[in-house]
């Protein structure tokens, strides 16, 4: 699976922008990933919206990014701790808890950081990683 629509940046381009940015688009990137399996195990229409829901929100990906670490490089971990302590001008929304929707906003920047590096690989390891426990979320 490729979702590369344009130019890689350079990592220490990758790495000017704020985690917030990163976290805005690996918040994308992240539902397009999960649809798309979805879509590949042939789940009605239905299924695959409540699926998606289920792995698409703060306390899923919280559950997500705590299964990772123990795989994260040091860089990896660093945009992760980025995206943790930035501080979005909205609220947390009441249904999610503020640990939760910072741990959130910090896998987001990570799957944001290896996109647009165009670290493709390194996306499909970690989404193997997370293929192996998403059944528990």
């Amino acid at each position: 699976m490729s979702l590369r629509f344009g130019v890689c940046m350079e990592e220490q381009e990758a790495l000017q922008l704020n985690a917030l940015q990163l976290a805005y688009l690996g918040d994308s990137v992240w539902e397009l990933i999960t649809r798309y399996d979805l879509l590949v195990r042939k789940l009605n229409v239905r299924h695959m919206h409540q699926e998606c829901v289920s792995l698409v929100n703060a306390h899923a990906q919280a559950v997500l990014l705590e299964s990772l670490r123990d795989s994260l490089t040091a860089a990896e971990a660093e945009i992760v701790r980025r995206g943790r302590n930035a501080h979005p001008k909205h609220t947390v929304p009441k249904n999610q808890s503020a640990d939760d929707y910072a741990a959130a906003t910090g896998f987001e920047a990570l799957i944001g950081f290896l996109y647009v590096t165009g670290n493709d690989s390194r996306l499909r390891e970690i989404c193997q990683i997370i293929d192996e426990v998403k059944s528990n979320v």
